[in-house]
């Protein structure tokens, strides 16, 4: 399980850069919709994250992780689209997907371990 983690870290550290991202969309582009889907998927993972810190088992943490990993992905969607119509610049979009990345690939990482380590029959020591 993780404590203190680097993705806990790194998740609470983008969603603050949506939520910031979120108010140059709408006070400086005056884009709402778009600006409200980014915000809502783009906050989720950290929370998903440290409600998998407090899982109920191990499987209730790779469920809450997979749910972190679905809304990573969204995430990653709505940057494309901000950036295809325009409302971030290339640079802007391409440093938060650079960040999204690399959350998605941690979440992988560790849903792929403890799934891993669930299948490991027990050593009769």
């Amino acid at each position: 399980m993780i404590s203190k983690s680097l993705v806990g870290e790194k998740s609470l550290k983008f969603a603050i850069r949506v939520v910031k991202a979120f108010q140059y969309l709408s006070a400086e582009k005056k884009e709402y919709y778009l600006s409200r889907q980014l915000l809502r998927a783009g906050t989720n993972p950290g929370s998903m994250v440290r409600e998998a810190l407090n899982a109920e088992s191990s499987k209730d943490f790779i469920h809450k992780l997979s749910i972190a990993q679905k809304e990573i992905g969204e995430t990653i969607y709505w940057l494309e689209l901000l950036e295809a119509a325009q409302y971030l610049d290339p640079i802007q979009a391409q440093s938060l997907r650079k960040d999204a990345e690399e959350i998605l690939k941690m979440l992988t990482s560790i849903i792929k371990t403890t799934k891993k380590k669930l299948s490991v029959p027990p050593t009769n020591n």
